[in-house]
């Protein structure tokens, strides 16, 4: 069947490789389809991500780098569900992601696996694990919910859907498991149906199942239904059956009946099976698809076969519904996305002719209102109309598809039976049939409410509009609105009745509706005549109105200033300035003049309102000049001032204060430039300085940055206005820092009399210029001195405030001063007053006033600068008797005492106040030795050794030195540069260090002298110290540091000083006479103290004399001694003797250097001695596994067997491998024994050769490693059944096959390597490597045995690796065997065509062909065909028919000359309209003089070059081809040509026909005329019946009445008067009834002209315009005298 006749229409909607998707993950488990809006893909490979295409825009796929098990998309929504196995666990964990949003909604960690799930509502995720089947809902936060057990006969099934019926209460669990064993290959389908009331569940068999509602005749509620597809084995033959089942019947009412129906299998798809079923319910239809991808079509309520057809070459693993078309989405594996959808115009047809079910075509055509059964339910309807069923047609009338019985004529003919007493009217029976089932159309409408409207039923009507039973139309609100205009509106808005709409709102009085529904419907009415009928009767609601215009998308559809003018007109102020306010908030510069208008009216006539208008500052493009003008006029000065801008003006009006808010016009200033804001203020200062100078300092407090501070100063004392000076800056001050505003603001304050705020501002002011302001205070002489004696006391003018305060006998503020502002100023004025010669009393009494207040220092140091010192004896003694311990009170009292030499030793020594400094510096000229006492006093050392150096008095400096012990004091006299040091080392060592008895001064001393470098004079010392029986000649501090120092400087004293001395520190002096080279005396040393350890180091070390050593060693018999010694032997490679050492030392701590000495010189004999001595002190596993190897080694195995049983700590393992390596076998065969290391055993036995021991050792060991080694040595012994032993063990492991196999190749063991992996196949473990190589093998050495492997085990093997040998080896048949298993048909097509001879086979081509990708190939296998065999191709060409380019085929053919060969399959594609098989089609058919074949192909297929063919046809000798040629002449628009052949002819029929269809007047009244010359009479009339519309009347009847054939011409002429007639009545009723329209529009015209002009008399249409300069002012008096017309207040503006 062609493919445009099939009632399934099928369609590629994409391909998701070309999307970017590897074919390796279009499977079940990576794709996942839950509705016809999303594809979902998971891919895993080059990153694992997820695909998700929206079917709306599938060229957009969205890619998300995401990890997941798999991977569900929402059924409607952008929500994705993801699942993921947690690692290590047999749990899953799942997560729903709104993508839209960016978040994630859900998460939950489910204990158990989900081995299935799938969405089953939008908002419910179907969960299935092993046992149990779970419900999540994406709302909320609640979790998985339990719903049932999985039943036992799903167990080890792979679940593959999971369903649920519309309302939730029945839900359906599919899964598949193998077939039985007598067909394995024949998938067993089981179904668990489970009823969410009951409880409980069902086992069925079924592969495929899905629920749908159905409405059964007499039960208003839906039943629901569940159809499912079986295919078991019965009677060892398969059986298929479509069941469809009602659950939950409804008791006492009709119920569905259960149905079933047979699935019929085609030979080659015996071992097929159901894999999807979807219900469409748009149609009725059941569509079950197959794993092989054939399609069953059935009728849902009688179970009918419709429709069976393969719709896909490649397996289907998914489907999806799709409700909106009535179809399904199918997903094959090489990725194709197939579309399934009901051909609306075929099916129908199909139904009835096809399968001759007339009754199920109807149904059909009903259910989904589907053409193509239109004759059959007419000829129902009349059928059952004529046996006065009347109920009956009238339920057929209203099912009728596409609405076909629903016409005025089959409401005449219901209207037209009588009405039987006591029954219902037929008409009524159809209307209430048609209400039952949906809506009525327009015309059904109108005639029923014409029946209720005129029995008064009108609430029938509110109820059938309410449930939307009728269909509204204009006529249906006119009928209507004589009794309810209400619901006349609403029928005239739902049938779109612009202007019935519109002028029932206005009626209403509705007018804000108006705009509202014009907007909807985008409809413009009469909107200046809406306005000026509501100002005439409600003015605010006309300012409404006017606003909801001005809002209106696009702008007001009346011009601003045609509204306001309307308002105007009426005297309607207010509601024009409410207008225009609103109106302009926009604030547009092409509202300037509205701006401008609104305000000069308001000024006018309510000034207040205006002043609230510019207030809220909304408009900004208005005339500001005139509105200046007209502010100013209205005693707005405020608003004059804001608005004009000339200086001039500004001038003029700012000096009207008394009518101007102060603070309003001090914000004024603040927009006026700095210039013009100074000259105004200097007019408010000319005109009324006092009165306005408040203001002008407010403005300059205000605006000082702006204006400049030093500007306002200039301007105030160019008025000399001291006192607007004193309030501007006084404002300022605090935030300047200015020196010069601060010195005026003082200025200022003084000269107002502003004492109290000139003491303040020189008291607190940092900023003032001190200098300037004194001098201006001492010359304004105030009666106060206070702010004086601030700016003098703050910036030290004391003497000047002094002198200024003395020389004015002001000595009350000078004892006032110093008493209680700051008397530590005091000796400043005492200075000054002794400058000035003030009497001593007057001091004195100062001085003794302030007491304890006054500062001594520096009244010590003014009164000793002048000499004057004594003139303070009685104020310090005074301090003193008080018990002053102040520093500077001694200090001053002991100077006095020194000049006055009253006794100062004692005060030097028992005044514990003075500072010694001070007072030895006033000392050193009078009296040195005062000095050094006060020095030594306070230790001054600097100063005191300063003195003593000057006066050469180094005898107390000694003595001071040595009795302050201070390393900083010595390091400075010890100094080289000191030039008195030699002078001072005598004193100290002559005198005195021999007086001190104390040890810590004897100390510091001797660590002086010895950080002094001085080790000559340290000796000295020391030993006059230690060696002439001095206190401290036992001390051992002064013995080491005697003998040290000996060391460092006089190296020839060190033996003598030893032997002389015994309380010194041995070992420490020992070490340091090691340091100094000094080794003969380090030992004796060591010897004096019973060091031995050490002195046998020193012999070793130092003098190098091991056999000094020996002999001290025997001497003293100490173990450590002997160590050292063994050490030393040792590191000089004295190997036996140093053993013997260690031993006679007993020392096991060396033994690593002793192993690695001996192995060195291979001395094993003494190792061992030496590690059984050791093993008895340590546990170490380093001996004991050095004694097994130096056993091995002296060939010692018994001794070895022996250790190895005893307790021991040996690495066992690393000794196996080290004597493995030394090539040590035996002794690596006892040790791998022993500690079961089978693998290292079996590498032992195999070089000892020993191959079956190694083959039952690496079976122990059980390592892949030990096998190949095994093997290996096995094969080059050429033990070749040991060898395979170990290669079944090996070949089992994928990574290690291939070397197994390369080696036995290297090696020429072709025949041992291919029984080793045919023995291989038997494994238990054999996997698809094993079945590759020997499949490698066999094509490369027993090809002969290829094809059957390949046949047996092609689903085992590695096709891609066993496609690159075959094609190396050149293997096609084989080959091309490979490539279709793989689905490479691409491959395997091309493999066929270039090596036929080998590979091809037809129906193996056939089967390949139509699922190559390549559609080259396609071209490429018709020139195969062509030259090999011929006489196939049409076979080969109707399989790739859905695929090829027929054009390019045919032009193939027409090339290689052989078209007719491919006949068949042009007429088979010829109902795709393909111009060139067409014209194809046409040659031949031309050829083989087929006219009705000819005639046919230009019916139905007109896609050809139509001129060239007629060209052709039309002087053919057979008169059809002529007819053919005037047919395509007259579709061609060529009338005259195709009137032509047919005249030629004599078909007058197609003639006139043609004429007809031409619409050409001159063709047609040339044909009349033709046929009265020729005397056709009959043609005559038939002409003019056939060309009515194109004949001219007065030419047909001149023609008749010349010809004297008028009776031919009489039907003509008699329908030509009733036509002309009719139009003549219609054109008259017209012409009356416009005339009568025009009439009412004038009158209503005149109407409003009348109105307009009785509004016009009352108020001018503008108001005057403002004088001109040089014309008169003000306005027009008759303007101004004008009456207000009971104008409303404007209060409320």
């Amino acid at each position: 069947m062609a493919a445009a006749n099939a009632p399934i229409a099928m369609k590629e909607a994409l391909t998701l490789t070309s999307l970017g998707v590897n074919q390796q993950f279009i499977t079940f488990n990576h794709v996942t389809m839950e509705s016809d809006k999303y594809i979902c893909v998971r891919e895993t490979a080059p990153q694992n991500s997820v695909v998700i295409i929206d079917m709306s825009l599938p060229l957009q796929p969205l890619r998300r780098p995401i990890t997941a098990d798999s991977a569900l998309m929402n059924p409607i929504s952008r929500i994705l569900a993801l699942k993921a196995q947690i690692p290590g666990s047999t749990q899953d964990h799942l997560q729903i992601f709104n993508i839209e949003m960016k978040a994630k909604m859900k998460s939950y960690q489910m204990p158990e696996q989900v081995v299935f799930w799938k969405w089953i509502t939008p908002k419910l995720l179907g969960l299935v694990t092993q046992v149990a089947v779970y419900h999540w809902s994406i709302e909320g936060d609640s979790e998985p919910v339990k719903v049932f057990d999985r039943t036992a006969n799903l167990t080890g099934n792979q679940i593959i859907n999971y369903r649920c019926d519309p309302t939730e209460k029945w839900l359906v669990l599919i899964g598949i498991a193998p077939g039985a064993p007598e067909r394995p290959q024949l998938v067993k389908g089981n179904m668990q149906l489970f009823s969410v009331d009951q409880q409980r569940s069902q086992a069925l068999e079924a592969h495929a199942a899905s629920f749908a509602t159905f409405k059964v005749p007499g039960n208003e509620t839906a039943s629901i239904l569940i159809s499912f597809a079986t295919k078991s084995i019965t009677a060892g033959q398969p059986s298929s059956k479509l069941h469809i089942i009602e659950l939950g019947a409804q008791p006492g009412k009709p119920g569905f009946t259960k149905k079933q129906a047979d699935l019929f299998f085609p030979p080659d798809f015996a071992d097929d099976f159901p894999v999807a079923m979807q219900v469409s319910l748009k149609y009725g239809l059941i569509y079950v698809i197959t794993k092989l991808g054939l399609l069953f079509v059935y009728d849902l309520e009688t179970a009918t076969a419709v429709y069976r057809n393969r719709i896909s070459p490649d397996p289907i693993f998914l489907t999806a519904d799709s409700p909106s078309i009535g179809g399904f989405y199918a997903v094959n594996r090489r990725g194709q996305v197939l579309l399934a959808t009901v051909n609306e115009a075929t099916i129908v047809p199909f139904i009835s002719g096809q399968l001759n079910n007339l009754e199920l075509a109807v149904n059909l055509a009903k259910r989904g209102n589907l053409p193509g059964a239109e004759n059959l339910v007419v000829q129902r309807f009349q059928e059952l109309f004529s046996q006065m069923k009347y109920k009956e047609a009238a339920e057929l009338a209203a099912e009728s598809p596409q609405g076909i019985l629903r016409t005025p004529d089959t409401i005449a003919k219901f209207q037209s039976v009588p009405v039987q007493p006591g029954q219902t009217s037929p008409l009524l029976q159809y209307f209430g049939t048609i209400l039952t089932r949906g809506k009525l159309n327009a015309y059904e409408s109108l005639e029923l409410s014409r029946l209720v409207v005129n029995q008064n039923k009108k609430n029938l009507l509110e109820n059938w509009l309410a449930e939307d039973k009728l269909e509204c139309s204009e006529e249906l609100g006119d009928l209507v609105k004589t009794v309810d205009n209400d619901m006349a509106l609403k029928i005239y808005i739902k049938a779109r009745a612009t202007p019935k709409v519109v002028a029932a709102f206005a009626e209403r009085r509705e007018f804000d509706k108006i705009l509202i529904y014009s907007k909807q419907v985008g409809y413009t009415p009469d909107y200046l005549f809406l306005l000026q009928s509501i100002l005439r009767s409600d003015p605010q609601g006309a300012v409404n109105f006017a606003l909801m215009l001005s809002q209106m998308e696009g702008g007001s559809p009346i011009d601003y200033n045609t509204i306001t003018d309307l308002f105007l007109q009426r005297n309607l102020i207010r509601e024009a300035t409410s207008f225009l306010l609103d109106v302009l908030k926009p604030n547009l510069p092409e509202h300037a003049l509205l701006q401008t208008k609104v305000l000069e009216i308001n000024l006018v006539t309510f000034p207040n309102v205006a002043d609230a208008i510019l207030a809220n500052g909304m408009f900004s493009h208005y005339d500001r000049p005139r509105i200046a003008q007209l502010c100013e006029k209205a005693g707005l000065f405020m608003r004059a001032l804001q608005h004009y801008t000339d200086l001039t003006d500004i001038k003029r009006v700012v000096i009207n204060t008394h009518a101007i808010e102060p603070q309003a016009l001090v914000e004024f200033f603040g927009t006026l430039s700095k210039d013009w804001a100074l000259d105004c203020m200097k007019e408010l200062l000319l005109v009324n300085m006092r009165g306005n100078l408040q203001i002008v300092v407010q403005v300059a407090k205000e605006y000082s940055e702006q204006l400049g501070v030093d500007a306002c100063v200039k301007l105030f004392e160019q008025f000399k206005s001291y006192e607007g000076l004193y309030f501007f800056l006084g404002s300022y001050l605090s935030s300047s820092e200015d020196p010069e505003i601060h010195y005026k603001y003082i200025e200022a304050a003084a000269k107002t009399g502003q004492l109290k705020e000139v003491e303040r501002v020189t008291r607190e002011s940092n900023f003032y210029d001190p200098e300037k302001t004194k001098n201006f205070l001492m010359e304004a002489r105030l009666p106060d001195a206070r702010p004086l004696i601030n700016v003098c006391d703050r910036f030290g003018f004391v003497p000047d405030l002094t002198h200024f305060l003395y020389s004015n006998n002001m000595l009350r503020y000078i004892e006032g001063y110093v008493q209680k502002v700051n008397p530590s100023n005091a000796p400043l004025v005492v200075g000054q007053l002794l400058d000035d010669d003030c009497p001593e009393d007057f001091i004195k009494n100062l001085i003794l006033s302030v007491r304890s207040l006054l500062p001594v220092e520096p009244l010590v140091e003014q009164c000793e600068k002048r000499n004057r010192l004594r003139l303070l004896s009685q104020f310090l003694e005074h301090l003193v008797a008080e018990g002053s311990q102040d520093v500077h009170v001694h200090n001053a009292l002991g100077k006095i005492i020194i000049d006055t030499n009253n006794n100062p030793e004692h005060f030097l020594t028992t005044n514990p106040y003075y500072d010694s400094r001070v007072v030895g510096k006033y000392c050193e000229k009078r009296d040195p030795t005062l000095a050094v006492v006060a020095y030594r006093r306070g230790q001054c050392d600097d100063e005191l050794i300063s003195v003593t150096n000057k006066n050469s008095l180094f005898k107390l400096q000694a003595r001071y030195v040595v009795e302050r012990m201070e390393p900083e004091l010595w390091e400075k006299v010890l100094n080289p540069e000191n030039t008195y040091r030699r002078q001072l080392i005598d004193q100290v060592v002559s005198t005195a260090l021999p007086e001190s008895k104390s040890p810590d001064q004897v100390s510091a001393t001797v660590k002086a002298f010895m950080t002094a470098d001085l080790p000559h004079e340290l000796i000295e010392l020391l030993e006059k110290i230690v060696l002439q029986n001095s206190a401290f000649s036992g001390n051992p501090n002064l013995q080491n540091l005697l003998i040290l120092t000996a060391i460092k400087a006089d190296k020839s004293r060190v033996m003598d000083y030893v032997n002389r001395l015994d309380n010194f520190d041995g070992p420490a002096v020992g070490e340091i006479a090691v340091g100094s080279e000094l080794y003969e005396e380090a030992f004796s040393i060591f010897k004096k103290f019973n060091l031995n350890v050490q002195a046998v180091n020193v012999l070793l070390d130092n003098i190098h004399s091991i056999d000094r050593a020996v002999e001290f060693a025997s001497r003293v018999e100490e173990d450590d001694v002997w160590s050292q010694v063994a050490k030393a032997q040792l590191k000089e490679g004295l190997v036996s003797d140093a053993i013997e050492s260690f031993i006679r030392a007993n020392d096991a701590t060396q033994f690593n250097d002793v192993i690695l000495a001996a192995e060195h010189v291979r001395a094993y004999d003494d190792l061992v001695k030496y590690l059984l001595m050791v093993r008895k002190k340590v546990k170490e596993p380093k001996v004991d596994s050095e004694l097994i190897i130096a056993y091995a080694k002296i060939d010692k195995l018994g001794e070895i067997e022996e250790f190895i049983v005893q307790p021991n700590v040996a690495n066992l393992q690393n000794v196996g491998d080290r004597l493995f390596d030394e090539a040590l076998y035996e002794a690596a065969k006892i040790i791998f024994t022993h500690i079961s290391n089978w693998a290292r055993l079996a590498s032992t036995l195999i070089k000892l050769r020993q191959f079956q021991g190694a083959v039952d050792a690496a079976r122990k060991a059980n390592s892949s490693k030990t096998w190949k080694e095994v093997c290996f040595a096995c094969v080059d012994a050429e033990e070749f059944r040991l060898a395979q032993i170990c290669g079944l063990n090996i070949i089992v492991q994928v990574d290690d096959l291939e070397e197994v196999s390369d080696y036995y190749q290297n090696k020429g063991r072709f025949d041992e390597l291919i029984t080793l992996m045919e023995s291989g196949l038997g494994l238990e473990r054999a996997h698809m490597g094993i079945f590759t190589e020997l499949g490698t093998l066999y094509a490369k050495y027993r090809p002969e045995k290829l094809m059957e492997h390949l046949k047996l085990f092609s689903t085992r093997i590695n096709i891609p690796k066993l496609i690159r040998v075959c094609d190396q080896q050149q293997h096609w048949k084989e080959l091309t065997y490979l490539y279709i298993q793989y689905d490479e048909y691409d491959n395997a097509a091309a493999t066929i065509m270039n090596h036929s001879p080998e590979a091809w086979d037809h129906m193996q081509f056939k089967d390949v062909s139509v699922k190559v990708a390549n559609v080259e190939l396609y071209y490429k296998a018709v020139h195969f065909y062509l030259q090999e065999h011929p006489d196939l191709l049409n076979d080969l060409l109707n399989v790739l028919a859905p695929r090829v380019d027929h054009t390019r085929v045919v032009d193939i053919m027409r090339k290689a000359g052989h078209l007719p060969l491919i006949k068949p399959y042009m007429v088979a594609v010829q109902s795709n309209n393909v111009s060139a098989v067409n014209e194809a089609l046409n040659e031949l058919y031309i050829e083989e003089e087929d006219y009705d074949r000819l005639r046919e192909s230009i019916d139905y297929h007109d896609n050809f070059d139509q001129i060239s063919l007629a060209q052709r046809v039309e002087k053919h000798e057979l008169v059809e081809f002529r007819r053919i040629a005037a047919v395509i002449y007259k579709k061609a628009g060529r009338w005259r040509q195709s009137i032509a052949l047919s005249k030629k002819d004599n078909l007058y029929k197609d003639a006139m026909e043609t004429c007809s269809q031409s619409g050409d007047r001159d063709l047609a009244e040339e044909l009349l005329g033709y046929f009265v010359e020729q005397g056709k009479k009959e043609c005559f009339a038939s002409c003019l019946f056939t060309c009515y519309d194109l004949i001219r009347a007065d030419v047909a009847l001149e023609l008749a009445w010349m010809n004297n054939i008028v009776d031919f011409a009489f039907p003509y002429l008699l329908q030509f008067m009733r036509e002309y007639t009719s139009k003549v009545d219609e054109l008259i009723k017209d012409k009356h009834e416009a005339i009568i329209e025009n009439k009412s529009k004038e009158k209503e015209e005149k109407d409003m002209v009348a109105q307009q002009n009785m509004y016009a008399q009352l108020l001018p249409l503008a108001l005057p315009a403002p004088p001109m300069p040089g014309m008169g002012g003000g306005y027009d008096p008759g303007y101004g005298a004008m009456p207000a017309y009971g104008m409303p207040p404007m209060g409320g503006y």
